[in-house]
């Protein structure tokens, strides 16, 4: 399906399926895009904290495995959403958005 852009649309996982697929997938990764604030408040275990709002969060991104699939988060659910978005446009052809965000996440979650 293609979105207005021309590009793929961004998959957009609930709570459930997104677990799911990020515990049966090989080579994946688990990113917050959340500000390290939040990140320190409450995280999925083993994400990786790349903040959409930092100035070197491209760099950062570009850097990353094209090849591996990525698991996407944030609060809410649009920060990740709008980072899914921008790593399809810099090439990535695998990721998946937690679409109402951490805040609707049923899985494991670690504190602190």
């Amino acid at each position: 399906m293609s979105s207005f852009f021309g590009g793929e649309t961004v998959s957009n996982l609930d709570s459930k399926t997104f677990e799911e697929k990020l515990t049966t997938t090989k080579d994946s990764v688990l990113i917050d895009v959340r500000t390290l604030a939040e990140f320190q408040e409450v995280r999925i275990p083993n994400s990786i904290l790349i903040d959409i709002y930092a100035p070197d969060f491209f760099s950062r991104i570009e850097q990353l495995d094209k090849s591996k699939t990525y698991f996407i988060y944030c609060r809410s659910g649009s920060r990740s959403y709008a980072a899914c978005q921008q790593m399809q446009k810099m090439g990535f052809k695998n990721v998946h958005n937690l679409r109402d965000g951490i805040i609707e996440w049923e899985g494991e979650i670690e504190r602190g």
